[in-house]
């Protein structure tokens, strides 16, 4: 297993050779630093711990500057350890690049949820609402019963669906295939939606899942050709139509 730090810039739509549309949110991947390595012998543990956004010396501390001078690398604005097998031979200093990953490859993304403020048991628990009918309660989107009497002994159960802030927790969306891989411009194609806001940082990691690769699905290329190849191609079209013709009139 692997992973890599990046951030969500958005969502976009991507076209197979085949014309199939294909939803997938486009994540930045800058380089990534190993800042330490983490032994059985000095931590207990093994372990990869890699940075990732430079930030200014002005705006970080001492400590910070200092550990990050041991890879000869700037403090970094966000730090993760993994510790996945494939990751355990990196260097301190070294860089992992979004190559780390390749088109077919079926990831698990972490991030933090979008923040919704305070809601109510209906949009943050999927609570039904309360009778509507003409003289009845008055109960309408409020909270119901929360079972405190007889046995209970008046104590609220943990775990009770009541209103609160909703969103702004890690949350993982699994099983997800990356489609395009760039490691030069620095970016990732997942197919689907990933957590959290657009600016948001993620963490893309080798799926938990048995299905760890699928065969990737090749995308039009919309690099400019020549007018003269466009031509040539039109051409093909056409006497290839005329040729089919034939053939039926003949018939």
């Amino acid at each position: 297993m692997k992973g890599i730090l990046g951030r969500k810039l958005g969502m976009t739509q991507v076209f197979t050779i085949e014309g199939t549309l294909i939803p997938v949110t486009v994540v930045e991947v800058k380089p990534n630093v190993v800042l330490q390595k983490k032994t059985k012998d000095v931590d207990g543990y093994e372990a990869v711990q890699l940075g990732y956004e430079d930030v200014k010396e002005q705006r970080s501390n001492k400590p910070a500057i200092g550990h990050a001078k041991k890879a000869n690398t700037a403090p970094k604005k966000f730090i993760k350890e993994f510790n996945y097998d494939e990751m355990l031979n990196l260097e301190v200093g070294s860089e992992v690049k979004a190559d780390i990953f390749k088109a077919g490859d079926i990831v698990d993304v972490q991030g933090t949820s979008k923040g919704h403020g305070y809601n109510g048991t209906i949009v943050r628990n999927n609570a039904h609402q309360g009778p509507k009918t003409h003289g009845g309660s008055k109960n309408i989107r409020h909270q119901g019963s929360l079972a405190t009497n007889g046995r209970n002994n008046g104590v609220v159960n943990k775990g009770t669906a009541m209103p609160g802030q909703y969103g702004g927790y890690t949350t993982t969306n699994q099983n997800l295939e990356v489609i395009k891989v760039d490691a030069e411009e620095g970016y990732i194609l997942v197919k689907g939606n990933v957590p959290g806001p657009k600016r948001g940082l993620v963490t893309i990691h080798t799926t938990v899942k048995p299905k760890k690769e699928v065969t990737a699905v090749e995308l039009i290329s919309y690099e400019s050709a020549s007018v003269e190849e466009e031509l040539e191609k039109v051409e093909e079209t056409i006497n290839e139509e005329l040729a089919t013709e034939t053939v039926a009139e003949g018939k």
